[in-house]
């Protein structure tokens, strides 16, 4: 089982099971799902009373929600610790190559170790791509009125034109800062 866990799942698989998720929350009569709305349910059963934004009913409205993240959490540190991988991630040669060009080198675990790593925190590139990034993202989520997961899957599922906006935006956004950006951080 250990060695099936660890292994990525095929597209045929996942894909389903990610794409069953809305029918099952429709079904549980829950609309919403996403990470970032998260947030302020977590603030709202934790902040003190006085802020409007965060009075309201949470556990009615954010159970699944904050069920959901200390999930993804849980998830992430057996993933991340107990059912590691050893295998690297498997991308295409060509990224490979432009990623060297660029001056990667480190191909282990699911992000380079030549950017993500805690000498590299204090300097001008990483500063950038892990405070400003995460800054920027959180801004984005709440900027967009939700994050991806949640305009992909939930919004475009639930025929919401704001959403298929949103989606749509995200490709572009990460395709730009891809080809036009990430260069020039590097």
């Amino acid at each position: 089982m250990v060695d099936f866990l660890i292994q990525p799942w095929p597209w045929y698989v996942a894909g389903p099971l990610i794409g069953l998720t809305v029918p099952l929350l429709l079904f549980l009569g829950n609309k919403t799902f996403g990470v970032s709305s998260s947030l302020r349910h977590y603030c709202a059963a934790c902040m003190p009373a006085g802020i409007s934004y965060f009075e309201y009913d949470w556990k009615k409205a954010g159970t699944w929600n904050i069920l959901f993240v200390a999930g993804a959490f849980l998830g992430g540190f057996l993933g991340g610790y107990i059912f590691e991988n050893p295998e690297p991630v498997q991308i295409s040669s060509e990224t490979v190559t432009a990623l060297r060009e660029a001056g990667i080198t480190s191909f282990q675990g699911l992000v380079p170790a030549d950017i993500f790593n805690w000498e590299n925190l204090l300097t001008l590139q990483g500063l950038t791509f892990m405070v400003l990034g995460g800054f920027l993202v959180g801004f984005g989520a709440r900027y967009a009125g939700g994050c991806t997961s949640g305009h992909a899957i939930s919004g475009i599922a639930n025929l919401q034109l704001p959403s298929v906006v949103a989606a749509v935006g995200f490709f572009i956004g990460g395709l730009l800062v891809t080809h036009y950006l990430l260069p020039l951080l590097l």
